[in-house]
């Protein structure tokens, strides 16, 4: 059973690595000329495609906060300089998911490769069975707190029901 002060502690890591996380976006974005929110949703996209389910246009909306106009600038801005692509659906012509452009992983392979080599040499240090264990927990902790961001979305302000 966890106490109070280790589930503290271990509250104040994960925020503390979610503002390390948000600012890594910021930079990158900077160091390729992107603005901060044209750089998160480039990363969303490619997240969304490394999983294998890509993004459609309106739920790159909801998980970068635009509203549709918004990101269809947006994503007009990425297309045209070869960041993105729009590609319909084999299966649902009426479709279309957002898939980002070959450049795109060279600059992130550029940008983060010295972060990749020190996150190995940190790994390194713990066990294998740690490493489960530490996947099975952020697996776990992501898991809860994408069910949250699922029962939010919709109330207006967290926590507050929309008028």
């Amino acid at each position: 059973m966890i106490d109070d002060a280790q589930r503290d502690r271990l509250l104040e890591g994960l925020r503390d690595h979610g503002v390390v996380f948000s600012e890594l976006g910021r930079q990158f974005g900077a160091a390729v000329g992107l603005h901060v929110t044209d750089a998160k949703a480039l990363v969303e996209i490619l997240s969304a495609q490394d999983r294998g389910t890509p993004l459609t246009a309106r739920e790159l909306s909801q998980r970068v906060g635009l509203t549709p106009g918004a990101t269809s600038s947006l994503l007009n801005r990425l297309e045209a300089v070869g960041h993105i692509q729009r590609v319909r659906d084999s299966a649902d012509r009426r479709v279309v998911t957002l898939h980002v452009g070959e450049d795109v992983d060279r600059m992130l392979d550029e940008f983060f490769a010295p972060l990749a080599g020190r996150m190995g040499a940190v790994m390194a240090a713990y066990s294998p069975d740690t490493l489960r264990d530490f996947e099975r927990f952020l697996a776990d902790v992501t898991g809860t707190m994408n069910a949250f961001v699922g029962e939010v979305v919709g109330r207006g302000r967290a926590g507050h029901a929309p008028p």
